[in-house]
C-alpha cells in the first residue's frame, strides 16, 4: 500500500517536524560558487530529509512544515509525494518565499552552505493551534529539531507537540544547532548559547532520544567530551543519547546501561551534507525494528556513508538492500 493511501487512523511510523527548502547543488565539484554554471535542484531541510530517508527504508512517514505559496513550494509538495512522504501537514504561507539553499562542494570535508530564508522562513510559521496533536502523539516515532526552537511561533508549536505527546512512543530531539537561524547576534557569533540551551532543556524533558554532533551536544549540555555529554543528556531525561563524533564514528549510550561506539564506514566523500539525515532515518528504522544498539549504529553509519558518496541529499537516500550491501562489504 502507498504510505499516503493508508487510513488516517493507522499511526504513522515516523512524523518529522521542521525545516524544508530547495537545495540547489552545483553539478561541478571543487568549483567556487561564483564560477558554477549548472545546478541540480533537490528537496532539502534536515527533518524533511529524515522523513525521506525513513520512507526509503519502507516506513510510513509524514512531515509537518510550511512552504511559500510559490513554484518552489509546489515543487516540494511534488517531491515529497514522489518520495512517499505524506504532505497533508505541509501548508503554504502567503508573502514568504520558499527557502533556497546553495552549497559549494569541496570534498572531502568542505561544504559551505548559503541559506536564503529572508525575511523569514515559512517553516518557522508553524502554529500550535494548527497541529494534529492526536497524530503526533500516536506516531511510533516523532522527530523534532533544534532549529524549530529558534523562533516563534515554531518554538511554541514544537514544545506544545512534545508536551502533548508526553514521551509516548519514541520521541527524538535532533539537536540541530544552526546559530545563523537564531536572531540574537551573540548566538550568531557563537559566543553565547545560554538562552538557546534553556529551550533545548525544555525539549529534552519531553524527548526519549537525543541526537547531535560534538558542537550540538556542547550547546545542549555545556560538555564537548562525548561520554560526558552523553551522561548529561541522559540526566536530562532521555533514554538514549547519540553523539556523532565525525571521523571517530558514533557513540550511543542508553539509560538502561547499553552502549555502543562504532567507527565510521570508509567512504570516498562526494558531498557530506546529507549523511546525518540518512543516519537519522536509519536510526528511526532501527529503533522501530527493536534492534540492539550496536546494530542500529552500524546500520545508520552505513546509510550515512552511502549518502556521503553521492552528490544529492534527499534523492540519495538509500534503500534497504543498499545499506545491507555496505554492511556486508564493510565500505561504500
Amino acid at each position: 500500500m502507498d504510505p499516503q493511501e493508508a487510513p488516517h487512523e493507522v499511526p504513522y511510523d515516523v512524523i518529522t517536524m521542521g525545516r524544508i527548502g530547495v537545495d540547489l547543488y552545483p553539478l561541478q565539484t571543487g568549483v567556487p560558487l561564483a564560477r558554477v554554471e549548472t545546478f541540480g535542484k533537490f528537496l532539502g531541510g534536515s527533518p524533511s530529509n529524515v522523513a525521506v530517508a525513513a520512507a526509503r527504508l519502507g516506513r510510513r512517514t509524514a512531515l509537518i512544515t510550511r512552504t511559500g505559496k510559490d513554484a518552489f513550494g509546489d515543487y516540494l509538495h511534488e517531491a515529497l509525494r514522489e518520495f512517499g512522504v505524506d504532505d497533508r501537514w505541509v501548508g503554504g504561507v502567503e508573502g514568504l518565499p520558499t527557502p533556497v539553499t546553495f552549497c559549494e562542494v569541496f570534498p572531502p570535508d568542505d561544504f559551505p552552505l548559503y541559506f536564503y530564508r529572508q525575511p523569514k522562513a515559512p517553516d518557522l510559521e508553524i502554529y500550535a493551534a494548527e497541529l494534529d496533536l492526536d497524530a503526533t502523539s500516536a506516531a511510533r516515532v516523532f522527530w523534532v529539531t533544534g532549529t524549530g526552537l529558534s523562533e516563534e511561533p515554531s518554538r511554541s508549536a514544537t514544545l506544545a507537540a512534545l508536551e502533548h505527546r508526553a514521551k509516548s512512543g519514541t520521541t527524538v530531539f535532533d539537536l540541530d544547532w544552526r546559530p545563523m537561524f537564531w536572531k540574537d547576534t551573540a548566538w550568531k557569533q557563537g559566543t553565547d548559547a545560554a538562552q538557546a540551551r534553556t529551550y533545548y532543556a525544555q525539549a529534552l524533558a519531553h524527548a526519549t532520544v537525543a541526537v547531535g554532533n560534538l558542537d550540538e551536544v556542547e550547546v545542549a549540555t555545556g560538555e564537548r567530551e562525548p561520554h560526558a555529554a552523553a551522561r548529561k543528556l541522559l540526566a536530562s531525561g532521555v533514554e538514549l543519547a547519540v553523539v556523532k563524533q565525525g571521523p571517530r564514528g558514533v557513540l550511543a549510550v542508553s539509560s538502561a546501561g547499553e552502549s555502543a561506539e562504532v567507527p565510521p564506514v570508509p567512504v570516498e566523500v562526494v558531498n557530506g551534507l546529507g549523511a546525518g539525515d540518512a543516519f537519522g532515518g536509519a536510526l528511526c528504522h532501527g529503533l522501530l525494528e527493536g534492534w540492539e544498539l550496536e546494530r542500529i549504529m552500524r546500520y545508520a553509519n552505513a546509510a550515512g556513508a552511502i549518502v556521503a558518496s553521492r552528490l544529492a541529499c534527499s534523492a540519495a537516500m538509500p534503500y534497504p538492500h543498499e545499506v545491507e550491501a555496505v554492511l556486508k562489504g564493510g565500505r561504500v
